[in-house]
């Protein structure tokens, strides 16, 4: 590096650099450094904020540049600039980051062509050990064109990196990724800095200030980030990590005495050796063998009382101890970033309950009729993208499955509120009896009731234009029920393989205006054993590129491509990795139900006139069966029993035939007698001088549940019955 030339050099070069001597004691650098500056394999700058050891900070330097931009002489005396490599002959752009080379490029040979000086841009530079330096850069002509150019530099870097830090720390919401900002942003005044969290905060969890640092209860710290990145000595926490009780207790101790938060200075080995005490704490918090002191500075949200969120801890060597200016630019960094980490804490509790109410909401199997697989991804990591993408599949009590797909406006906890509250519903609509439509005009007038501004649930969220779709497959029948509410409709491949959308009419959706609402078509088609239904939401195939209809064709192409062997979870990964898009805009959802249905010898269905023999003609027709079925005989006399009270009440109560059905399932005898009537049977307490309701009784005491469900033509009273 050239040393300063004489005063009286009158370029712009040599006006700088008259001012630099001014300041500069002659030396240069391990001058101003003293003992520091000779430690060949120190990697980071002593005093980097504020290097000098009295007196005012220097922040000063200049570089000359020739026409083809490379460097010819220059003047970084200055302790700020250490590490810096500019060497006489090497290019400029090499003090730059790879990203910003572009940019400067293009202003300095602006500055050579027009003459006209560029002032004052806030630029970074790279040093030779990695880490960077914010000035203020500025680029003036020289004053014979041939000369090239002179870059003066102001290293702010108290402030600007301040700035630059703060700014940085609060770019994301993730807890993790906060507290190693904040971690890289500490490394710029000592050697090694580490953040240690309550796991609370941790954990999202809601934190006081009761108890902590004081000894009451357990103190558990967990390590949130750690820089730089290498290998370290064995037992040291590294992240993901719990500190040692004792190293949590001692260091929440410390920087909370006079219960009050404050930042301590421990200034060498031998006073971390009295503070720390045993051997296994010191392998914990001490990064190294070497001679060490450490800077503990508190992450505080104000209060009354205040609350530690944990603690933030810079090392450094002990031959550079700590100045108060450092140790207050510490607290100033700390203290504008622990806000950061608290909103990082309270999305990791939504991001969590988001997720565990997404989970709840996710199919768990498809029992011995149907099998399911589904796939919920995210449009983002964070609870930001966690939805209102919903999917759901439950056996109801008469042996059918439910398949519910949903897609709720919007995303974040508002959103996720509202997808349970109307998948909670629809499935507790469903398990009554009710069919796929009246489900959804429920839902629909819920969606209506929760935009309600008086009602104080939306709390600004509005549901309104959500979607879901709803079917219902019958294992006997082999046929599915289907109600849609604005969804897109569903794919299904048969078992020859022919794949294409299900023909289900526009609607509006959940929610719409008075004026645009239209009923809810009830929509049935055959699926016979070996059958695939997907079930989906607008995420998985919508592209910008394609339309819709494209989408949709694209998705029915993948589904047919499952092979009737594949495991079906895999199948449902593979189908969703070649259609969701690179850059997902919205959530993406899947649902494929693969039908299985019951074997033709496990079921008998009798349609009988709804006379008075009917529950005789009905006891004969059930016996035989139960007895190919090798039923038992309790078992057999428990279910004659039953199908002749259902009967007996279809015959005094209904008009029409009566249906009678018999489903040997694998947990259980499954009982339905179907007739033309309306009325519900209701189970209560009877009196000494009625003459009904003593059936319902009956059937209560032989069965493990029972119900009615709802048809176009009457009612279906069914009952279950061990074997």
């Amino acid at each position: 590096m050239d040393s300063t030339p004489s005063p009286s050099s009158s370029s712009p070069f040599g006006l700088v650099s008259s001012a630099l001597g001014r300041y500069i004691p002659r030396g240069g650098a391990a001058a101003a450094a003293g003992p520091a500056g000779a430690q060949g394999d120190r990697t980071t700058r002593p005093a980097v904020l504020d290097p000098a050891a009295g007196g005012q900070e220097q922040i000063l330097g200049v570089v000359n540049l020739d026409s083809d931009l490379r460097i010819t002489r220059c003047n970084l005396s200055a302790p700020v600039f250490a590490g810096l490599d500019a060497v006489a002959g090497g290019p400029f752009v090499d003090l730059l980051p790879p990203g910003d080379v572009p940019t400067v490029t293009r202003r300095l040979r602006q500055v050579l062509e027009t003459g006209e000086a560029h002032v004052a841009r806030i630029q970074r530079l790279r040093r030779g050990d990695g880490s960077e330096l914010v000035v203020s850069l500025s680029i003036l002509p020289a004053a014979v064109p041939q000369e090239g150019l002179t870059v003066s530099l102001i290293a702010m870097a108290r402030r600007l990196h301040l700035y630059a830090a703060e700014t940085a720390i609060g770019t994301s919401l993730d807890i993790g990724e906060t507290a190693q900002s904040l971690a890289q942003s500490l490394l710029a005044w000592g050697d090694v800095a580490a953040v240690d969290l309550d796991f609370a905060v941790w954990t999202g969890e809601g934190v006081t200030g009761q108890g902590q640092g004081q000894g009451q209860g357990r103190i558990r710290l967990r390590r949130a980030a750690l820089v730089p990145d290498r290998a370290w000595p064995e037992g040291y926490v590294t992240p993901g990590d719990d500190l040692p009780g004792d190293a949590s207790r001692l260091l929440a101790q410390a920087v909370r005495r006079d219960d009050a938060p404050q930042a301590i200075v421990i200034p060498d080995r031998e006073a971390v050796e009295r503070v720390l005490g045993g051997p296994r704490v010191m392998r914990a918090l001490v990064p190294g063998d070497r001679s060490a002191g450490v800077a503990c500075i508190p992450l505080v949200l104000d209060g009354a009382p205040p609350v530690v969120l944990g603690v933030a801890e810079v090392w450094r060597r002990a031959d550079c101890p700590f100045r108060d200016s450092e140790l207050f630019d510490l607290q100033e960094l700390v203290a504008r970033t622990a806000h950061h980490v608290d909103l990082a804490r309270q999305h990791q509790r939504e991001h969590t309950q988001v997720l565990a109410l997404q989970r709840r909401l996710l199919p768990r199997t498809g029992g011995d009729t149907i099998e399911i697989a589904s796939i919920y991804q995210p449009a983002t990591p964070d609870s930001a993208g966690v939805g209102g993408d919903w999917v759901n599949s439950f056996p109801l009590p008469d042996g059918r499955t439910a398949l519910v797909v949903g897609d709720v406006v919007g995303h974040g906890l508002g959103a996720a509120a509202t997808m349970g509250q109307l998948s909670m519903e629809a499935r507790a609509l469903l398990s009554a009896g009710l069919a796929p439509d009246e489900v959804l005009e429920h839902l629909d007038e819920t969606v209506t009731l929760l935009d309600d501004s008086e009602s104080g649930l939306a709390a600004g969220y509005s549901a309104l234009g959500s979607t879901c779709c709803i079917a219902l497959y019958d294992p006997v029948s082999h046929r599915v029920t289907l109600s849609s509410a604005g969804h897109l409709p569903p794919v299904l491949v048969s078992p020859d393989g022919r794949a294409g959308p299900l023909a289900v009419r526009p609607h509006p959706g959940l929610g719409a205006e008075f004026a645009l609402r239209e009923p809810f078509e009830v929509h049935t088609f055959g699926a016979p054993p070996g059958s695939l239904l997907a079930l989906y939401t607008d995420g998985l195939v919508e592209d910008p590129a394609v339309s819709i209809d494209e989408g949709i064709g694209r998705l029915a192409d993948a589904v047919a491509r499952v092979h009737p062997w594949d495991a079906l979870q895999q199948a449902a990964r593979h189908v969703v990795s070649a259609l969701a898009p690179v850059r997902q805009r919205d959530d993406v959802t899947l649902l494929l139900a693969r039908m299985i249905g019951y074997r033709k010898g496990d079921t008998a269905t009798w349609r009988l006139p709804a006379r008075d023999d009917a529950p005789a003609r009905a006891r004969v027709q059930v016996s035989a069966l139960l007895r190919q079925w090798r039923t038992r005989d309790d078992t057999r006399d428990n279910v004659l029993l039953l199908v002749s009270e259902l009967v007996t009440n279809a015959v005094r109560f209904a008009t029409g035939p009566i249906t009678v059905r018999l489903i040997r399932a694998g947990h259980g005898l499954l009982c339905e007698v179907g007739d033309t009537g309306n009325g519900r049977p209701r189970l209560r307490r009877g009196r000494p001088l009625d003459d009904g309701g003593r059936g319902l009784h009956i059937v209560h005491g032989l069965t493990t549940r029972w119900g009615v469900r709802w048809t176009d033509t009457g009612k279906v009273v069914w009952a279950e019955v061990a074997r």
